[in-house]
């Protein structure tokens, strides 16, 4: 990846939605809606309060992360399309250990 995120930034890249419903009918690309999770990319080194101290992102490389449907930019990066956002747009973080089972 070429691309380093400044300060609070963190670059997304947005998992695809499924091309056929749970019915069996194809959706077009028109019909589509914008993806609203992704997979963590690159992250920003953090920014900094009024007295300087540097606070981290709470995300890190690797997370599946939830965001707002039109949150962030899109860029186009070696043939690939990616969000770059602000660590505040970020909804939460998908936990994989959570997410494959249901809840009680």
């Amino acid at each position: 990846m070429k691309l380093r995120p400044l300060q609070d930034r963190v670059l997304i890249r947005p998992l695809e939605r499924d091309t056929i419903s749970s019915g069996g009918i194809i959706i077009p690309d028109t019909a589509k809606e914008k993806p609203v999770e992704g997979t963590v990319v690159a992250v920003g080194s953090g920014n900094r309060d009024d007295q300087g101290k540097l606070h981290t992102p709470d995300v890190t490389v690797g997370d599946r992360v939830l965001y707002g449907k039109w949150s962030g930019s899109e860029v186009k990066l070696d043939g690939e399309d990616l969000v770059i956002m602000k660590e505040t747009d970020i909804l939460g973080i998908v936990d994989q250990a959570t997410a494959t089972t249901p809840a009680a």
